[in-house]
């Protein structure tokens, strides 16, 4: 027995810790802290390929980040562990101060204290109303919840009112805090159910459309565990151009693309689909999916002709690896005709191989070349022309950016032209094999997001400023109000006021108030004959009392 009572005064302490509001805002910080390197170091799920690059430039400081999962940071354990505490959390505050609230709404207001005039706010004023008149024009003015004492109050024989105004504050706390729960649950709901996909596209009137009915529509697609791909949201979407606006010295300023959609797949004719502009943070939404500009670059065009006269052309998007001047670099591949090797084992020898470098605005320094600008002013290529098994028959999947060094260290690619090449410029290979450069398309990067969430995180967020507002505007405060008869049987009223939190500001509200039951009623002044007409005071009415602070002329 005090095994077991010491392991549920142990449990219930840390229960009781764990749900205190320091422990909510302490989780709170440590969550927004350990979302920082996710912001700083690039993350798996957006971008593999730069995770793996920084590994291989930093050593044993990336491996380190990696298996302290700094690069998984909103998958981690560890954010998921802060995430889970910060929810149960919230749940088990939250929960009792709700019955709290309710417990005060439903508890009346607290007797009038016996000085009033030892309160921050306090009044005095006599009245020719009778003692029953003046306490029904307060009760009029104070409002809402009014708690009434005749005779059994703190001072016997007097009428004493009481009020607590600013219950909405709490109201607004607890609200505030219920917005953030719910902002919690929506995103970890949309961890569930968002998809999204990226899509490279040539920006020309030739480029055929883009379908979202399937996964494999895309060139990189992740989703959600309850996401499988065939409820996806139906639409098609042809890119017709991309511009981009740059300053002098090469500095991006606007991207724009027009396209045009449709949600009606079954609509073959782009002509008559809705034209819109996409530009850099204006997507193009439709329904809960949204379509973003995410990048661009270009696509150089080449023609392989065999010496049997048959040709092949292709357009292939090569990466930036200069993002001020657009410097891109990138590989083709070409398959020989069949009919002029008709081994398999033969042909598989004669594939061409192109590697090299595309510059929009070409600058040579000898044989050297480079960009000096983004814009596609006087394009030119750096290329490396191959012969030999380039891998298309292999099956294993391959970069589309660079041919397998392994290929060409072992022979099985060999060079046989290394030549700089403007539009309609070609080089001839030793079997009469010509490879012309025809020039190059600018291509758009296009994300397709989907997260059916969304418009609730943006409701719980709407919800939590309200709140926050509320909570920040609204003040705690009491009201006491006793009505009595003096030595002259005249009656008279004495006003207190107390703000149970800030008491900036509040005063105002109070001397509001007070005008108002002195103007509603027929003043006579304190000592008849000695004081002014007009003048009300916190004094009982001796020869003593002098004028207060407070006191209404």
């Amino acid at each position: 027995m005090p095994r077991t009572a010491a392991v549920t005064a142990f449990l219930r302490n840390a229960w009781r810790t764990l749900t205190a509001m320091r422990t909510a805002l302490i989780l709170l910080f440590l969550l927004a802290v350990a979302a920082i390197p996710g912001a700083l170091l690039p993350q798996r799920s957006l971008n593999e390929g730069n995770v793996n690059e920084y590994i291989a430039e930093n050593g044993w400081l990336g491996e380190t980040y990696d298996k302290l999962q700094l690069f998984d940071v909103f998958s981690s354990w560890w954010f998921t562990a802060i995430y889970v505490l910060l929810f149960v959390s919230l749940v088990g505050c939250l929960t009792p101060r709700c019955f709290e609230l309710v417990r005060q709404l439903r508890t009346p207001p607290p007797l009038t204290p016996r000085n009033l005039s030892r309160l921050p706010h306090h009044a005095a004023y006599r009245t020719t109303a009778t003692p029953e008149q003046a306490a029904a024009q307060i009760r009029r003015e104070l409002k809402g919840r009014v708690r009434r004492n005749d005779g059994d109050g703190r001072v016997p024989g007097t009428i004493e009112l009481s009020t607590e105004r600013g219950y909405s504050r709490e109201v607004g706390n607890i609200v505030f805090h219920f917005g953030l729960l719910a902002l919690l649950v929506m995103f970890a709901a949309g961890k569930f159910v968002y998809a999204e996909g990226m899509r490279v596209i040539v920006a020309n009137e030739e480029s055929p459309a883009f379908c979202n009915t399937t996964p494999s529509a895309y060139d990189s697609f992740r989703a959600g565990l309850l996401v499988d791909g065939t409820d996806l949201e139906q639409f098609c979407i042809k890119v017709s151009d991309f511009r981009a606006d740059y300053l002098p010295n090469g500095q991006a300023e606007m991207f724009t693309s027009n396209v045009r959609y449709t949600e009606e797949v079954t609509t073959t004719d782009p002509d008559t689909w809705e034209p819109f502009e996409m530009r850099v943070n204006h997507p193009l939404r439709i329904g809960s999916t949204r379509v973003y500009l995410q990048g661009h670059g270009f696509a150089p065009t080449f023609t392989v002709t065999f010496p049997n006269g048959e040709t092949r052309t292709d357009t292939q998007h090569w990466s930036p690896t200069e993002l001020q001047t657009f410097l891109s670099s990138g590989i083709m591949r070409f398959d020989p005709p069949a009919g002029m090797y008709p081994d398999l084992a033969e042909r598989r020898t004669q594939q061409i191989a192109i590697q090299g470098l595309f510059a929009p605005t070409a600058q040579f320094d000898g044989t050297l070349l480079s960009s000096r600008f983004p814009r596609m002013d006087d394009p030119a290529v750096a290329i490396d022309v191959y012969r030999g098994d380039a891998g298309l028959d292999t099956g294993r999947p391959q970069s589309v950016f660079s041919l397998e060094p392994d290929l060409i260290e072992s022979g099985a690619l060999k060079r046989e032209a290394r030549v700089n090449l403007k539009p309609g410029e070609s080089t001839t290979l030793p079997d009469g094999t010509e490879v012309r450069f025809d020039g190059a398309e600018e291509f758009v990067n296009i994300q397709v997001s989907s997260d059916p969430t969304q418009i609730w995180v943006g409701v719980s967020a709407a919800v939590m400023m309200a709140g926050l507002v509320l909570s920040l505007m609204v003040r705690r405060r009491r009201i006491w109000a006793r009505v009595s008869v003096d030595d002259d049987e005249v009656t008279r009223v004495d006003l207190g006021g107390l703000a149970k939190t800030d008491r900036s500001g509040w005063g105002s509200e109070f001397d509001e108030l007070r005008d108002r039951l002195v103007s509603a009623a027929t003043v006579t002044p304190v000592l008849p004959g000695e004081a002014d007409t007009g003048h009300t005071s916190t004094s009982r009415g001796t020869a003593a009392d002098a004028a207060r602070k407070d006191d209404t002329r």
